[in-house]
């Protein structure tokens, strides 16, 4: 068997040809503080069962006068999510200069306004802590930036700079700002790479010194007790010019690479990549069960917005047939809402430009806002809807109804039930509204869905049963604890999709152990809709029953009646 040294050096040579490659796998080595000829990793291993399920916050979403803000959140994972949750998202907590994380200043810090590393390691203690690997770009308010300013290190070469001769017309943004920004360092203007804003500067990963950082930032995160790396907008992290610059060869390389050296400083380690990119490209991150041990469900959030929208699961039902099985060792993380929006290029290729732009005139009508980006000759088109999930679920692209919260708890169910792993934004589990206000006071699209709580505001209105913010935190809560309890929806539990016609999405899912079997049914219509049973071939000689109702199925030749957006998760196993 290759040694680890020879292994990292072999990906080190498509990136660095022209390094002395086996000096520079040994530096990496030993910044990962790995002792050569230690134990390997068990291949194609789940690092998971049905019991996973995270939350997503800012560090800073809950806010009172008596505790810090990661207190706080350590405080509501413990009192109120403990027995439904296994894992916390916590977004950006480090010194930022904008987009509410995503441009670090330091990756060594904690935001003191939010606490401190001790914070941090207590949450670690007690839930699977994920934290974010901002590898694209970072501040241009850090240090790192500064002496690049002054020729300085670390920071020299640290950062893409273009030449105006070079081809950039393929190059794939997902923004509207311009894509090279001038800045004055000591030897005179240069134009440095920004893919995301002039205040997130491109990272220059051709240089292995900016590598040989990131490996000391992952040891560093290890440490502080952090399992689960969220690679944020890793798709860009490669460039070439005359090439689009998203999802290079290099780009994938890059992720094997940290992997492989993550993994084996900490065996049960879980690198997950953000890519909001068309569905194809994104399955390409698993790369051959050794890249991401999970990609984000990308797909997912508009094609179910799209479903409960029109009444009709065609598409969804479609995609969930073509999704390939996550082999072993691998899973999708699922979602539907996130600190940004519900994007929306995940769905091309399978949503018409018409069917995209129906979405687009419903969330306008439910308060939400439309972000944009660039496209070739000057063109743009619809990116992201930003709107809360609570709004988002007000209606159907008739207009709003009643059937608001049925609807909401509806889209968890599926969630919920698919193959891989399920995660919940914390302002959808607690039904917030758009916050239009921070809209205003920022003009940043996405602050319509990242409020911050007055803690005993919210405590007191999660206690008023007249609330909907009671009735969905509740509601959500009870399918989360009826979920974790099932051996069928393991994420990589056997998945396959049911033909009931338009109104019913259903799938089957059945344990590894084959123990137990889950037919999840679910109403996407704002009419009753009929179910024959006949229509499932449920095995007459076992007990079936629906686990959300606790009703038994006594003639499993009956038609049962579903509800505008009922969901049903009828088991063989109790």
């Amino acid at each position: 068997m290759m040694t680890l040294s020879t292994r990292v050096a072999q990906l080190l040579g498509p990136l660095y040809p022209d390094e002395e490659v086996k000096v520079l796998a040994d530096e990496l080595i030993e910044i990962m503080r790995l002792v050569p000829g230690g134990p390997e990793p068990e291949p194609y291993c789940n690092q998971w069962d049905e019991k996973d399920l995270f939350v997503i916050s800012y560090a800073d979403t809950l806010l009172s006068d008596a505790r810090l803000p990661l207190e706080n959140l350590n405080h509501f994972l413990g009192h109120y999510l403990a027995e439904c949750i296994s894992g916390v998202h916590i977004l950006p907590f480090f010194p930022y200069s904008s987009d509410d994380g995503f441009a670090v200043i330091d990756y060594y810090q904690v935001n003191q306004s939010v606490g401190d590393w001790p914070q941090i390691r207590e949450i670690a203690s007690r839930f699977d802590l994920m934290a974010d690997v901002v590898i694209n770009h970072c501040s241009s308010r850090s240090g790192w930036f500064e002496n690049f300013r002054q020729e300085k290190s670390p920071g020299k070469g640290y950062f893409v700079e273009a030449d105006l001769s070079w081809d950039l017309s393929t190059v794939v943004r997902p923004r509207t700002s311009p894509l090279l920004n001038p800045v004055q360092t000591l030897s005179g203007e240069r134009l440095v790479w920004c893919t995301f804003s002039p205040d997130q500067v491109d990272l220059n990963f051709a240089n292995p010194e900016v590598l040989k950082e990131f490996v000391a930032i992952l040891r560093f995160y290890l440490e502080q007790g952090i399992r689960v790396f969220r690679f944020d907008a890793v798709a860009f992290v490669w460039k070439v010019p005359g090439t689009p610059c998203i999802n290079l060869e290099q780009t994938h390389i890059l992720v094997r690479l940290l992997r492989l050296l993550v993994e084996h400083q900490r065996p049960d380690a879980i690198i997950i990549t953000e890519t909001n990119i068309p569905h194809r490209e994104n399955l390409a991150y698993f790369g051959n069960g050794n890249e991401a041990h999970a990609i984000y469900n990308f797909s997912l959030p508009p094609l179910l917005l799209h479903t409960l929208l029109t009444g009709n699961c065609r598409h969804l039902r479609n995609w969930l047939m073509t999704l390939p099985p996550a082999r072993n060792g691998t899973a999708y993380f699922n979602f539907l809402a996130s600190h940004d929006g519900i994007g929306l290029r995940p769905a091309e290729g399978i949503l018409s430009d018409g069917e995209i732009q129906q979405m687009v005139t419903a969330m306008d009508a439910f308060g939400g806002r439309i972000s944009y980006r660039g496209r070739s000759g000057g063109q743009r088109s619809p990116y992201e809807l930003n709107i809360s999930l609570w709004n988002a679920m007000a209606g159907t692209a008739k207009g709003e109804d009643e059937w608001q919260l049925a609807r909401f708890l509806c889209a968890h169910a599926i969630m919920l039930g698919i193959e891989g792993i399920p995660a919940l934004y914390i302002h959808s589990l607690l039904g917030t509204e758009n916050d239009h206000e921070r809209v205003a006071n920022s003009n940043h699209n996405r602050h319509i869905n990242r409020h911050k709580w007055d803690y005993a505001r919210l405590l007191a209105l999660l206690a008023d049963a007249g609330s909907h913010h009671h009735q969905v935190f509740e509601g959500v809560k009870r399918l989360m604890a009826i979920r974790r309890a099932q051996k069928a929806f393991h994420p990589n539990a056997t998945q396959y999709t049911l033909q009931l016609g338009n109104e019913l999405l259903g799938f089957w899912r059945q344990s590894p152990d084959r123990e137990q079997s889950i037919f999840a049914i679910h109403n996407v219509s704002d009419q009753p809709q009929p179910l024959p049973l006949s229509a499932l071939n449920l095995i007459d000689t076992e007990t079936w029953s629906d686990l959300q109702s606790g009703m038994e199925l006594a003639d499993l030749q009956a038609t049962l009646t579903l509800q505008p957006y009922q969901s049903l998760w009828l088991s063989n196993r109790a």
